[in-house]
Formats: structure tokens, C-alpha cells, sequence
């Protein structure tokens, strides 16, 4: 199965992971309705599953392939541990605070929704959270996992990070109902 898939990688990267961010965009959302909003079965909003899936594999990611892609190409100084840094950094500090509008702002649309409240009530709640969990976890990417399968690492770590912004883009929550969270 690894073989197939890294076969995949190779020949159809962009259509690879952009199948792959989809189910795991949808895994993510289904665990947060199912195991944070504890809704059920019958309860389930597959539409906002639906939401999730079609992001994940229509703008996340393909931004996500040629994001990672252009790191690799581009960002390459003297030391290995400035790279990292350099990566992470950019990835911090460009591309999150980039992402999380774009994220809010289509979730909204999807639904038929005025995007502007959305990012006002949830951007600074939901890039804060990132920086909690992304700088490390991307850490580790850039200095271990091989070029190809770093939208993965990202996507397998995002099941969690997806049931968290699922939740918080579903739910209009605040920092304030986020610490209350058991």
C-alpha cells in the first residue's frame, strides 16, 4: 500500500495529496461532530463534512503541495538548522496567518454566510491555537521527513487540528468557550 501511494506521489502529486487532504479534512470534521459535539449518527451534518472535504481537496491541498514544494526548492541557507528555522518561520508566520482567513472565509461562503464576521470573531482564537501546535510539528517535518511526504505528515496531524477548527468555525467559539472545553 505504501509503495501505491508513494507511486501516486510521484507520477500525480498535486491530485495525491489533494484526494488524501480531502478524506482527512472530512475525518477531521466527522471526529469533531461525532467525538467533541458528540451528535450521533443521525445527527451528523454531512454537508458540513462535505464543506470540509471539498476545501481540503480543492484549496488546501493543492496551496499546501506548492507551498512545501517551494520551501524545499527555495529555502536552502548555509546550515541545516537555519533552514528549519527559515521554513518554519515562513510557514508561521506567512503562510498560517494567510491560510486561517482563507479557511474561515470559504467555510462561510459554503454555507452562504457574510465571511467578514466569521474571520473577525475566530482569526486571532484560531491562529493562536496554530502557533500552540504547527511550529513544532513542523519542526520535526522539515527536519526528518522527506520532501514528498510532508503534506501528509501535515495531513495525518491535522486530523486533530481540523476537528479543532471544524469545531471552532461550526460553533462561533471564542477563547473563552475554547478553556471551558472538558
Amino acid at each position: 500500500m505504501l509503495r501505491w501511494y508513494q507511486a501516486r506521489l510521484a507520477r500525480s502529486p498535486f491530485l495525491t495529496q489533494s484526494i488524501t487532504t480531502s478524506i482527512l479534512f472530512a475525518t477531521g470534521d466527522t471526529l469533531a461532530q461525532q467525538g467533541v459535539e458528540k451528535r450521533g449518527g443521525a445527527a451528523h451534518d454531512y454537508m458540513r463534512t462535505g464543506r470540509m472535504a471539498l476545501y481540503g481537496g480543492c484549496v488546501f491541498g493543492p496551496v499546501a503541495t506548492a507551498w512545501y514544494g517551494f520551501l524545499g526548492r527555495r529555502i536552502n541557507l548555509s546550515s541545516t538548522s537555519r533552514t528549519i528555522g527559515t521554513r518554519v518561520g515562513l510557514d508561521q508566520l506567512v503562510f498560517a496567518p494567510l491560510h486561517m482567513p482563507v479557511f474561515l472565509s470559504s467555510m462561510a461562503l459554503l454555507e452562504g454566510k457574510n465571511p467578514v464576521p466569521r474571520v473577525q470573531q475566530a482569526y486571532w482564537t484560531a491562529l493562536k491555537g496554530n502557533w500552540t501546535v504547527w511550529p513544532a510539528v513542523q519542526g520535526v517535518n522539515f527536519a526528518l521527513v522527506p520532501d514528498m511526504w510532508r503534506v501528509m505528515v501535515v495531513n495525518v496531524v491535522s486530523i486533530g487540528w481540523n476537528c479543532y477548527l471544524s469545531f471552532l468555525n461550526s460553533q462561533g467559539v471564542t477563547e473563552k468557550k475554547i478553556a471551558a472545553i472538558p
